[in-house]
């Protein structure tokens, strides 16, 4: 029995041990699936750590590539987020710990999966607490950012995140990205500027900071206002660009250079009109005081008529729009102004400034092309560059689109006439034959000219109030046809010589202006015979003056010596031809029939032409657009010419006549709206659009070579030429230079007439303007020599490259 019982001890020992083993082993097996459990909850929480802390560098990343500035702020955010990290971890790593000595304590699974189920609810209630608290720090963020609250080191660099923000605003523009990202960069740098420049500083020094700031501002918003209000000032800038964007560059040059003379002319305008004819009208004698001021007695009847009138004779004759009507009389007014010495200083003085502006903008124009142009990858730059994106306005975006269109094609054409090859023998021929054409228009021009204007002095000799009008107008009129048919014919000529569409228009121009300058001197040389024959007449006038005016005194001491003189009124007074005034009234006439012809050309060749194709073409036999007679081409060489020849004319008349600069700037005003209404109305694109790069310092060369040849004949008149006895301010001297003589002697020191008589010796003068000459010279070859340097660099950092 004793045995007995202890085999079962041992049997129930053995199972208890049994027992206690398969426990240990569901032990082991429940706290290596929990720690498996847990392994792969803390790789889950490793990873999604991982992932938020990529996905923040990201964001920080991305943030300071957008604004690379905001360090301060950005720094504050980043240690905030570090320690709500660190007790995140924390208070997970205590959790865990607990976790761990519960499952130790009470070892049941189901017990340890409800604690870890309480650990992550209280976890995330301790994430939530931590938002609230991220989101009360962002409210009260603004306080925090007070600079009272920030120490020096932070202000420091709160002002260079500020000075960041400013350069990022500055340099947005050119930034490669798409344009929300430049939205969205721009408005958040404008506030972070607008939030925190004005608050640097401290206390006194923070509002004279922020005074300054706002000064600035303002300063620069005046500065950007008043570029805007100074490039809203120019005239026809937008008209100009209108006309560029669907012309090209070749059309809008010649409006360029028609508002570049309007300019010029209001300059000459406002120094003729202040300082000549308003003096006169009011501090002069008035109109009737004297014969010069009043329309002579033969003519009163007339003086009124429409004709008289149109020609500037009758009371326009005598009135402050010519020489003649100024009186010689040295001091004028209360004012004691010097009329004789502000009448020549006026001439001279608008010839200078003349000389002085077209040769600054020659200069100009070389300076700015003198790198050359660089057509390396041009259409490249043309395709990626040209269109800009900031344009808002449809008209504007058309206006672009014609003129980056009309870019291209001009670029085209440059590609194809620089890879043009032709025959060379047949060119030559062609452009010898065309020469030789030109030469015979303009030989039989000049020929037609002086035929007329001996015509001319014949009717003037039997009388003009026995011929007609063409027969009194004569010269001017052919003189405006010719200077309307030749440029044509010119035109038609150039197609034989096959030149590239610049060259081409540099040679029409010069055959132009050739044509122009031979009847323009052949017109001078006219009026010089004509001035001749003046003078004759007033020697005979001065000669019946004097016995006229012997023979009434005797009259009178004969009838009785005690009477009064009598009164004779200035009209009945004989007076002497006056060829200053003559001259005047032929300049203006040759202005006013000028402008009158390029008008009726205007509206008939061009709108009447415009008008028939456009409503004839549907009936018509042919395509009258493509055919004959198609729309007309806006003629830049012809027009061009003409501006150059009238500004000749007024520089060569407008000391005879002071009314030309003004009848001048009207002509120019009313040119620039019609023709701009022409163009765009009547007139369609050139077939080979060219760019004009160098045209217009080629205008300036041409006006400079008008302007020197037009001063000589007004330099010859008034040095050798004595002035007229009884008209104009200059009359009873030998000479029209002679009132600067008599200043120094009346005005000036005795030695200061001494040194000016020797400064005006020609031993000095003609040293002087040779050593000019030769400086000139000299500058120009050195500014060659600079240009080609350059132009040898640039290839030589091409090749480098």
């Amino acid at each position: 029995m004793i045995g007995k019982r202890r085999d079962g001890d041992g049997e129930k020992k053995k199972r208890k041990k049994r027992r206690r083993k398969g426990a240990h082993r569901a032990e082991e097996g429940e706290d290596e699936v929990q720690t498996r459990h847990e392994r792969r909850e803390r790789e889950k929480r490793r990873r999604a750590k991982n992932d938020q802390e990529a996905k923040g560098r990201e964001r920080d990343e991305e943030e300071r590539v957008q604004t690379t500035s905001g360090k301060v702020a950005k720094t504050k955010k980043n240690i905030r987020n570090e320690n709500t990290r660190r007790r995140v971890e924390e208070e997970e790593v205590e959790v865990e710990e607990r976790l761990e000595k519960r499952k130790k304590k009470h070892g049941s699974a189901k017990k340890e999966e409800k604690k870890e189920d309480e650990g992550k609810q209280m976890v995330k209630e301790k994430e939530r607490e931590v938002k609230k608290k991220k989101h009360k720090k962002v409210d009260s963020k603004d306080e925090e950012m007070r600079p009272e609250c920030l120490t020096p080191e932070e202000l420091e660099k709160l002002k260079e995140a500020v000075d960041e923000r400013k350069k990022l605003i500055q340099s947005l523009r050119g930034k490669p990205w798409p344009m929300k990202k430049k939205l969205v960069t721009l408005r958040e740098s404008q506030e972070f500027v607008e939030k925190y420049e004005g608050a640097l500083g401290k206390g006194k020094g923070r509002k004279l900071y922020a005074y300054k700031v706002m000064m600035t501002k303002k300063w620069m918003k005046f500065q950007r206002d008043f570029e805007n209000f100074k490039t809203a000032c120019i005239p026809w800038e937008m008209k100009i660009k209108e006309i560029e964007s669907h012309f090209g560059s070749s059309v809008a040059s010649y409006f360029i250079f028609l508002r570049w003379m309007y300019g010029i002319n209001m300059i000459l305008f406002g120094l003729t009109f202040g300082l000549v004819m308003v003096p006169e009208a009011l501090m002069g004698r008035p109109y009737g005081s004297m014969p010069r001021k009043t329309v002579p007695r033969s003519e009163e009847t007339s003086a009124m008529d429409f004709a008289v009138l149109w020609d500037f004779g009758g009371y326009a004759q005598y009135s402050v729009l010519f020489y003649g009507f100024y009186n010689n009389q040295r001091a004028i007014g209360w004012l004691k102004f010097r009329m004789p010495l502000s009448y020549f200083l006026v001439g001279v003085g608008t010839v200078a400034y003349s000389y002085m502006v077209v040769i600054r903008t020659m200069a100009r124009n070389a300076n700015e092309s003198g790198v050359g142009d660089d057509n390396s990858f041009n259409f490249s730059w043309k395709m990626f560059t040209s269109w800009d994106y900031l344009i808002g306005n449809p008209e504007t975006a058309d206006n672009k689109f014609a003129s980056i269109t009309t870019s291209f094609k001009e670029a085209i054409l440059e590609e194809q006439e620089s890879h043009k090859d032709d025959n060379i023998h047949l060119t030559r021929f062609l452009r010898v034959l065309a020469n030789f054409l030109v030469l015979c228009c303009l030989a039989g021009s000049g020929y037609l000219i002086y035929f007329v204007v001996r015509r001319s002095q014949k009717f003037a000799l039997d009388g003009l109030e026995n011929h007609t009008w063409w027969e009194r107008n004569e010269v001017n009129m052919v003189m405006s046809l010719l200077g309307m048919f030749c440029p044509m014919l010119f035109d038609v000529i150039s197609t034989l010589e096959n030149y590239h569409p610049r060259v081409a228009l540099q040679w029409q121009l010069g055959r132009i202006f050739a044509l122009f300058l031979g009847n323009l001197y052949t017109f001078i040389i006219a009026l010089m015979d004509e001035i001749n024959l003046k003078r004759e007449e007033e020697k005979i006038v001065k000669f019946n003056i004097t016995t006229w005016e012997a023979s009434l005194y005797n009259g009178t001491i004969s009838e009785n010596s005690t009477a009064p003189s009598i009164t004779i009124n200035p009209a009945d007074v004989p007076r002497g031809p006056c060829w200053e005034t003559m001259v005047g009234q032929e300049f203006v006439r040759l202005i006013i029939s000028d402008t009158m012809t390029t008008y009726i050309t205007l509206l008939i060749g061009d709108f009447l032409r415009a008008v028939l194709v456009r409503f004839l073409n549907y009936c018509w036999c042919w395509d009258l657009e493509a055919g004959f007679p198609s729309y007309s081409e806006f003629d830049v060489s012809g027009n061009v010419l003409g501006l150059i020849f009238n500004q000749g004319m007024i520089w060569m008349g407008a000391f005879y006549a002071p009314c030309l600069p003004a009848l001048n700037v009207l002509r120019l005003h009313v040119s620039m709206y019609l023709q701009c209404w022409a163009v765009m109305c009547c007139n369609v694109p050139q077939e080979r659009v060219f760019k004009a790069s160098g045209s217009n310092n080629f205008y300036m060369a041409m006006l400079l070579v008008i302007l020197f040849l037009s001063t000589l004949p007004a330099i010859y008149t008034i040095v050798t030429i004595p002035p007229s006895f009884d008209c104009g301010p200059f009359s009873g001297k030998n000479r029209m230079f002679d009132v600067i003589h008599e200043t120094l002697e009346s005005d000036f020191p005795a030695w200061f007439s001494k040194v000016f008589s020797y400064a005006s010796n020609p031993g000095l003068v003609l040293p002087f303007i040779l050593l000019m000459v030769l400086a000139i010279y000299y500058l120009q070859s050195t500014s060659k020599s600079y240009r080609q340097a350059n132009v040898e660099l640039k290839k030589k950092l091409q090749t480098v490259i």
